[in-house]
């Protein structure tokens, strides 16, 4: 069977997100570089692939799925879908639930330090503290809530891993780039969960491809 294809760049956390999950469930893939500075991710041929002339894309065979963390439970129901664990109502539940808490609480709060630190200076704008502020604010808030969270069980939806863990990944990863890479330690139950994680052959994977 031929690998699937994902379209992107690793300098993406949303990309990598993607290949966080595809390396966990076990998914043959290629990663096919976009090149942004030509123009390609708003070509005929990619826009076949996402219609909002984004990345990340994926393929298999004639299958286009586009959207990230569609993307990712994709990969998991795929090959590995005990990672939804959607043979268990009360178990799938609480992915679902932590899978939505990755998007709407957490990278909501860490997204606009992540611009402001990495993407804004390399685009060579200047860092506004002001929205770091906030958001640090925020982002504190949220792992005051993993904390207590995590302190009854090892992993986000219960004591299992699950696509709600792996989606934390790449967005985490580079906060490891940032002047707040020391955030978790204020979180002990947080940082044993992100040196879990860390260990996990999938997230070195990850890690690797988004050095510089």
């Amino acid at each position: 069977m031929a690998p699937v294809k994902l379209y992107g760049a690793t300098l993406s956390w949303n990309v990598t997100r993607c290949v966080a999950a595809l390396e966990e469930a076990g998914v043959e893939y290629e990663l096919v570089p976009i090149n942004f500075g030509t123009g390609e991710h708003k070509g005929p041929d990619h826009l076949a692939r996402n219609p909002f002339g984004q990345v990340p894309a994926l393929q298999d065979g004639d299958l286009y799925v586009f959207e990230s963390r569609a993307i990712c439970k994709y990969a998991c129901r795929k090959s590995k879908p005990e990672l939804l664990k959607e043979g268990d109502i009360k178990e799938s539940a609480m992915v679902d639930v932590w899978l939505e808490v990755e998007a709407h609480q957490y990278t909501a709060a860490l997204s606009p330090i992540l611009f402001e630190c990495l993407i804004h200076p390399m685009l060579g704008g200047a860092t506004d503290q002001t929205v770091i502020d906030a958001n640090l604010v925020k982002i504190k808030n949220v792992l005051a809530v993993y904390e207590a969270h995590l302190s009854k069980s090892k992993y986000l939806a219960g004591d299992f891993l699950s696509l709600a863990d792996l989606n934390h990944v790449s967005v985490t990863l580079c906060l490891a780039a940032t002047p707040y890479a020391s955030l978790f330690d204020a979180y002990p139950h947080v940082k044993a969960w992100w040196t879990d994680l860390l260990a996990r052959p999938s997230v070195q994977k990850v890690a690797a491809l988004m050095k510089p």
